[in-house]
């Protein structure tokens, strides 16, 4: 059985985060990639390529097919509807770690705002929610001699898509 990877991006600001997920989905052999909300698409209203997802993107959003939908709720319904198993990429209490998902014949990978990350209505939409866990730098401060962890809470979304579609990729095969 042909396994698919399929990609969701809601409400990414960024058209560089979309054009570097465009050159990763075509790296990593992903059947389509869905925007929604205010992400950007690779043409614009008047059908005019947007330059800075192509800068990025390096002509992978002329080949990875995408669709805009305007709503990912109603998106999501049609994709279970044709078999798809949804996972959201966000930190939240009932996520695994990403390495625990053993992706199945057809799963799309639900990828959040920058900052916000993916809503509870949203993440609720998903089969199954995974992270990518942070570990943080240790640190010493001169006013505190023990260690201590420090780090950002989170990996930019386009860093994350590239770490968690190439995981998914090895483990098809």
């Amino acid at each position: 059985m042909r396994r698919s990877i399929a990609v969701l991006l809601h409400n990414i600001r960024s058209a560089h985060n979309v054009g570097s997920i465009f050159r990763t989905a075509d790296a990593a052999g992903v059947s389509s990639v869905y925007l929604t909300g205010y992400t950007p698409t690779p043409r614009d209203r008047f059908g005019r390529a947007q330059k800075d997802i192509a800068k990025t993107a390096l002509g992978a959003e002329r080949i990875v097919p995408w669709e805009y939908a305007a709503s990912p709720g109603a998106l999501i319904a049609t994709l279970k509807r044709e078999g798809w198993h949804i996972v959201g990429v966000e930190q939240d209490a009932r996520a695994r770690e990403y390495g625990a998902l053993a992706p199945r014949a057809k799963t799309t990978f639900v990828f959040g705002n920058e900052v916000r990350g993916l809503s509870k209505p949203l993440r609720e939409k998903c089969d199954a929610l995974i992270e990518i866990p942070m570990r943080g730098a240790m640190v010493r401060h001169a006013h505190h001699p023990r260690r201590t962890r420090r780090g950002k809470e989170s990996l930019n979304v386009s860093v994350a898509a590239g770490i968690v579609l190439f995981h998914a990729l090895r483990r098809i095969g």
